[in-house]
């Protein structure tokens, strides 16, 4: 033990060569005394004008600074994403600067159309995106040749590809490039619809994906859309006509083109027929076992029903009188000599469908499930009525689409749901198209039934609404067919609701107004056409006639001395020249119906052409015997009287073009003298209009009213004057006060280019009065003698005045004689006239001369000035006379 301690502390004495340091768990260690610093540390260096942004500056750039270029690069990329992204940023680019697609269109095509078998959903909807916004509606207006063969080659691949969801995405591109280049359709019929019965015979998604299938069978449609239909008529312009299908026709085929050969497409269509009956069959047991029919398997079985729907139009048009249109059809129909019809529609492919009729579920039925099942019901109701034109029906057959048909137009089957009734008028609306032929193959009993729910559907639909369009046109149709297409014998108009089609004919007019021109426009072309025909005894003519006691309301009402105005003086040109037109053929146009008509015809808001429009038709209707002689003459009478020429005051110069009638009513005045001058013997109809011209004259009224009477009186009456001795009295109190109005309404000007205008247009409505003077020396004599007694202060009583402004009033009386005689005094005519007056035109002289010199009347030094000078302008024009 000794020993051991010494040892323990000779070791103590001795030096440690490593020191051993505690540490404590957690803390970090230090590094150690011979590690090596790697951390590097630098600066940016900067240089201008060598940045990669600088390069781009005033370049087409997306959000992220990438070229058009670099982006189409980077729809190549490996990552999806990066794919997508790039479709975007294209979509940017091309959208804030157009210019670019303009430029390089063909390249950005060519570059995209590889995205159209692309694996990726999202890359794909992104592709469809960025075409359907911006590449083909920029391009819509280019060569579409190019684009077409561009993209139908990708297309083509995609529907063959591997993937289901990549084929099925095919046919949504093939969709779109449809509804932008709708020709390319023809020029690849054959493989598309080929691709189309592949896709739908081969591969059993029907139940599993019908989101795909849905867009899959619209682009169908579409297609099918383009065809030749059997009721795509030439020249059809009845607006309902654009509600159904076959208006999606987008271009006219040519077919008799060489290049356009059918047969190909015949053939493909036959086969494709019998796939669709198949696929929609397959559908057939959802609506037996499920109690609610999802709505993407509607929308799928209705899309099917339009497609066998187009299909069979096609067949029916080609088998009509079309067959000259289709020469290179398969050799088989034409060695037979069987149309295209028989051999492409067989009983048994559409059989299935016929059993099914009318597709009715066990269960109770939702609203929507029962306008929805309402629809396909239609749908296989004018499947089965094409096929029914001229071959002999099976009765029980016949009985249930009848029923169907029946019920559907008396509004039974939505039992008065407002929301039910307008869906099924939406639907209704081709069906209506069929009535017109359908009752010439059924019995008298179900003719009538047929025609008694057609009669409630057209007198319950909304008078705006698309079926009141397609009711009217069905109407014009079995009322008024064309010479090859005699419907209905006399004897069916025993069954015709003819009086109450007609009878809706004004009250439809009334109810629409001017909000819906283009119904109004449909009712007035059935209203002419059958006032054309009521003459021929093709419909009855008395209802015709009571049509007029109802209309009135369109054109004008009075309620307590008002006038309103009917829906007539808003409505478009053209068709106030179609109701116009419609007013010859009524067989008597009464007084009250001529009276709006006349309160249209005044009133400035109608357009001239309108006007003369409406003169010219009744014209023609009294000589035709439709409106009695005293009516016909009030009417033009009343024109006369009540025009309001604006403005009143008479202004040459240009200041008033654009904003007078007055050029209207001059041309009113010239038609109505014509045509009264026409209606019979001129000493007899002066003698009627004699005494009804001189009281509308001797009422105050405008100078150019007033005008027009006169000038239709010097129409009527010859030299010498046939007037009766009372009517040039009458004349001579009445025509000096329109000679005042006329000079004081055109009044001098100091300007001189004015003064020859003045003159002329004074000298226009006193020429009239310079006729009369002609044929009756007897006139002139009194009118002269009025204009002393002007003068003279011995008239006063003719001119308003104020006693306490006599002086006033007689200086201006005697400058407006004296503009009177001189402007008389200047017609050449006139002037030999006038010597014979040599006696009353002295006294007027003397009876101014005597004004201006008497200190009876208190005038102004001005005033005296004015009636002098005057006095002697008039002596020097009179001394004018002694050389004639």
């Amino acid at each position: 033990m000794v020993k051991n301690k010494a040892q323990s502390k000779k070791q103590q004495k001795r030096g440690v060569d490593f020191k051993k340091i505690r540490r404590k768990i957690g803390r970090k260690l230090p590094p150690a005394q011979n590690a090596t610093n790697t951390e590097i540390k630098s600066k940016a260096i900067i240089l201008p004008e060598q940045s990669i942004a600088s390069e781009k500056a005033g370049l087409a750039v997306s959000k992220k600074g990438l070229t058009l270029k670099e982006l189409l690069q980077q729809t190549s990329h490996h990552n999806a994403k990066v794919r997508k992204d790039a479709l975007i940023g294209i979509r940017d680019v091309l959208l804030k600067f157009p210019a670019e697609l303009k430029l390089h269109k063909l390249a950005v095509i060519e570059k995209l159309r590889e995205r159209i078998s692309d694996d990726d959903k999202l890359v794909r909807e992104a592709l469809y995106q960025l075409l359907k916004s911006v590449i083909f509606p920029g391009c819509k207006e280019d060569n579409k040749g190019p684009i077409n063969s561009l993209m139908m080659t990708y297309i083509f691949n995609a529907m063959t590809h591997m993937a289901i969801e990549v084929r099925l995405m095919a046919f949504k591109f093939f969709d779109l490039l449809i509804q932008y280049f709708p020709s390319c359709f023809l020029l690849y019929a054959e493989k598309i619809l080929q691709n189309y019965e592949d896709i739908l015979q081969k591969n059993k998604f029907y139940l599993q994906d019908k989101g795909r299938l849905k867009n899959a069978l619209a682009g169908l449609v579409r297609c099918l859309s383009l065809l030749p239909c059997s009721n795509q008529e030439e020249g059809d312009s009845l607006s309902y006509n654009d509600a159904t299908r076959c208006s999606l026709h987008a271009f006219d085929l040519d077919l008799s083109d060489k290049s356009t050969d059918l047969s190909g497409v015949v053939n493909k269509l036959t086969d494709l027929l019998p796939v669709l009956v198949s696929c929609f069959q397959d559908f057939s047991p959802l609506i037996h076992s499920m109690a609610h029919v999802d709505v993407q398997s509607f929308d799928c079985m209705s899309f099917l029903l339009q497609s066998i729907d187009l299909v069979v139009r096609f067949f029916v048009h080609a088998s009509g009188n079309n067959q000259h249109d289709f020469q290179n059809l398969a050799p088989a129909y034409k060695k037979n000599n069987l149309s295209i019809c028989d051999q492409s529609i067989s009983a048994v492919t559409l059989r299935k469908l016929w059993d099914e009729f009318p597709l009715s579920p066990n269960h109770c039925l939702s609203e929507k499930d029962g306008d929805r099942y309402f629809m396909l019901n239609i749908v296989i109701t004018e499947i089965f009525l094409h096929l029914s034109y001229g071959s002999k029906l099976s009765p029980a057959l016949l009985e249930r689409f009848l029923e169907f048909i029946e019920s559907s137009l008396s509004e039974k089957i939505h039992n008065g749901r407002e929301a039910g009734k307008v869906h099924h008028e939406k639907h209704l609306i081709s069906l209506v198209a069929f009535i017109p032929k359908l009752i010439m193959q059924v019995s008298v009993a179900w003719k009538s039934r047929i025609l008694q729910a057609f009669t409630t559907a057209f007198e319950n639909c909304s008078p705006e609404s698309s079926m009141k369009l397609a009711c009217l046109s069905v109407v014009e149709e079995m009322l008024l067919p064309e010479q090859n297409c005699l419907y209905l014998d006399p004897k069916d108009l025993e069954i015709l609701n003819h009086i109450t089609w007609i009878g809706e004919i004004p009250k439809l007019l009334v109810l629409l107004g001017d909000k819906h021109p283009l119904h109004v426009k449909a009712v007035l072309r059935l209203q002419l056409r059958v006032g054309q025909t009521a003459n021929l005894n093709m419909t009855p003519a008395k209802e015709y006639d009571n049509m007029q006691y109802f209309i009135r309301a369109f054109y004008c009402t009075y309620s307590n001395g008002t006038v309103s105005y009917g829906p007539f003086m808003r409505l478009p040109r053209d068709i106030q020249e179609l109701s116009v037109c419609c007013l010859y053929y009524f067989p008597f146009l009464d007084e009250v119906l001529l009276q709006s008509l006349a309160s249209c015809c005044i009133c400035h808001e109608l357009e001239p052409f309108i006007l003369f429009r409406i003169m010219e038709v009744l014209h023609s209707a009294y000589k035709a015997g439709h409106i009695q002689i005293a009516d016909y003459i009030s009417f033009f009478i009343t024109l006369l009287s009540r025009f309001h020429v604006y403005p009143e005051k008479i202004d040459p110069s240009e200041k008033h073009k654009g904003k007078s009638n007055r050029g209207t009513f001059k041309s009113v005045v010239r038609a109505v003298c014509s045509w009264l001058s026409q209606i019979g013997d001129d000493v007899l109809v002066l003698q009627m209009l004699e005494k009804i011209v001189l009281d509308e004259i001797s009422h105050k009224r405008p100078v150019d009213n007033i005008y027009g009477f006169i000038r239709l009186l010097i129409t009527l009456d010859s030299k010498p004057t046939r007037l009766s001795e009372q009517t040039i009295n009458r004349l001579s109190e009445v025509l000096p006060e329109y000679f005042l109005d006329v000079v004081n309404n055109i009044p001098e000007e100091d300007d001189e280019s004015t003064k020859f205008l003045i003159r002329q247009t004074r000298d226009y409505y006193l020429l009239p009065c310079f006729f009369l003077f002609d044929r009756s020396k007897m006139l002139l004599n009194q009118i002269l003698e009025v204009m002393e007694s002007f003068i003279r202060g011995n008239a006063l009583s003719l001119l308003p005045h104020q006693k306490g402004a006599l002086a006033k009033d007689h200086s201006s009386r005697i400058l407006s004689v004296v503009s009177v005689l001189l402007l008389v005094l200047g017609d050449i005519k006139m002037q030999k006239l006038l010597l014979s007056c040599k006696t009353e035109i002295r006294n007027i002289l003397e009876g101014m001369h005597t004004l201006e010199s008497s200190e009876d009347i208190t005038m102004t030094i001005e005033e005296r000035h004015k009636i002098r000078s005057a006095y002697d302008i008039l002596t020097a024009a009179v001394s004018t006379l002694e050389y004639h």
